[in-house]
């Protein structure tokens, strides 16, 4: 095993960067802890041309840590669960193969859990293009820049508040084929509260956490329930404020490219632009992370 150089391209934004590195290929010890010193750096990062088997992807999230094996059992690989299929494409009984409405509301994957997500590595098989250009862009937004950018006055107001996440709140498109969820997998996802600034856990930074599309209400410092209008309108308003596009990220993708995104720290939107015949297919792995603080 080789020692690798990494070559790095910045994305002209807010955050994201490029890594030139063949994850095919083995990776030391070290040089994994300089990537993911640059991911941490990024908040997001992306690998193009790459040609992963489904046990090469697995391997490399899990490096990162637990991965996690999504609620929706509909859409996992029957040979490896840890892969959760986000697709548009129909099989032969006219039936989603993956999650059609995947990331159509801006969110952070998993946040409704105890111990959210990590990261998120999302592998493209197949993107839609249209007229040559390519469709279903992913924007991410930095949720450390926008905290830093508040008042100080917020800042203050908001430490020590929690947001109550609700997964069954998360807003689909109409007529999503996504299947409902059953009593039991309901009660593996009830309500939680995460601290609305939470440390990141690796560099310690602060950070917006909270999101229009899955938060219901605000627990104040005393452990009192903020009145629900006006918890609702605090957390539409940190909402826009992270995904103001001095902190967003709009990326276009290609066959091949593996992007990785922090959940810790980032936000994010799947644009839906394109529809059948145009054909999207993506593999996910997540990684469990700890939980916020």
């Amino acid at each position: 095993m080789q020692r690798m150089a990494i070559p790095v391209r910045k994305c002209d934004a807010a955050l994201g960067a490029e890594i030139v590195v063949d994850l095919s290929r083995a990776i030391d010890d070290r040089t994994f802890t300089e990537l993911e010193g640059i991911f941490h750096d990024n908040i997001v990062v992306f690998f193009r041309d790459q040609h992963l088997t489904n046990e090469q992807h697995i391997a490399f999230s899990r490096r990162l840590g637990e991965l996690e094996i999504h609620i929706v059992k509909k859409y996992l690989l029957p040979e490896d669960p840890e892969i959760l299929l986000v697709s548009n494409i129909k099989n032969d009984a006219g039936e989603h193969i993956g999650l059609a409405d995947a990331g159509f509301t801006w969110h952070s994957d998993t946040s409704y859990r105890k111990n959210p997500s990590r990261c998120s590595l999302l592998y493209a098989k197949e993107v839609p293009h249209r007229d040559g250009k390519p469709l279903g862009d992913t924007v991410f937004a930095n949720c450390i820049a926008a905290y830093e950018a508040l008042p100080d006055a917020m800042k203050r107001r908001l430490a020590g508040t929690k947001a109550i996440h609700r997964y069954s709140m998360r807003r689909r498109v109409d007529n999503s084929p996504r299947p409902k969820l059953t009593a039991a997998q309901l009660a593996e996802t009830p309500d939680i509260a995460h601290p609305i600034v939470r440390s990141h856990p690796y560099t310690g930074r602060k950070a917006l956490y909270v999101t229009a599309g899955e938060c219901i209400g605000i627990v104040l410092r005393d452990g009192e329930q903020m009145p629900e209008d006006e918890a609702l309108d605090m957390i539409a308003e940190l909402d826009a404020h992270c995904v103001r596009p001095e902190f967003c990220y709009r990326h276009s993708w290609r066959i091949g490219d593996l992007v990785m995104w922090d959940n810790a720290s980032a936000m994010h939107l799947a644009i839906c632009d394109y529809t059948l015949p145009e054909r999207r297919l993506m593999h996910r792995t997540t990684v469990i992370g700890p939980e916020p603080i």
